[in-house]
């Protein structure tokens, strides 16, 4: 009995967005060498993947779950207008978890986008979305449930760089400064 608990990081088996269609628009797989049970023989090549995400869309086209068990794999879904988010697992992972963390990755993607999730703002904001995945799940380990901490991380201006306003009234501080400064040195 022992053995069949998962003492393990590793949580997620495949990260999933799919259109109103059953279209795939963004997907990820996590076949981690690391992983204490080994790596994964399911969901290996394109043609397995596109099989699976057919069959699941089938299952939970209509926003009536949020949790279901489809072909020996947890999955966690999340309607969001014209898309649907998905988080699948082993049978064994905590539910709860999953739930939490993919409506923490929900709500950092609205609140980086500025509005509800749709197919079109994710493509347009691939970068951000690629972004927001990373800050929330690297390599099937979950590693942040915090929403606003993860879209701040993703938003985080670079040290580096300042932005320098140029306005009507800064040229004209930066004149009068120069004036006095001329006018001193002529008083000299």
């Amino acid at each position: 009995m022992a053995n069949d608990m998962n003492l393990s990081l590793y949580s997620l088996d495949a990260f999933i967005i799919l259109d109103t269609e059953g279209n795939r628009v963004l997907a990820k797989y996590y076949h981690p060498k690391a992983h204490p049970n080994g790596q994964p023989t399911t969901l290996r090549t394109l043609k397995d993947q596109r099989a699976f995400e057919k069959g699941l869309w089938q299952k939970t086209k209509q926003p009536a779950k949020d949790i279901i068990l489809y072909d020996g794999k947890l999955a966690v879904y999340r309607h969001s207008l014209d898309i649907i988010m998905y988080f699948i697992a082993g049978p064994a992972e905590n539910e709860l978890l999953l739930s939490v963390a993919l409506n923490c990755f929900h709500d950092a993607m609205t609140m980086l986008l500025r509005n509800p999730l749709e197919k079109r703002g994710i493509m347009e904001n691939l970068d951000l979305i690629l972004l927001c995945h990373d800050e929330t799940i690297e390599d099937g380990i979950i590693f942040d449930t915090d929403s606003a901490s993860i879209a701040s991380r993703v938003t985080r201006p670079r040290p580096d760089t300042t932005e320098i306003v140029i306005n009507e009234q800064s040229i004209l501080s930066a004149y009068q400064t120069v004036k006095q400064k001329m006018q001193r040195i002529g008083q000299l």
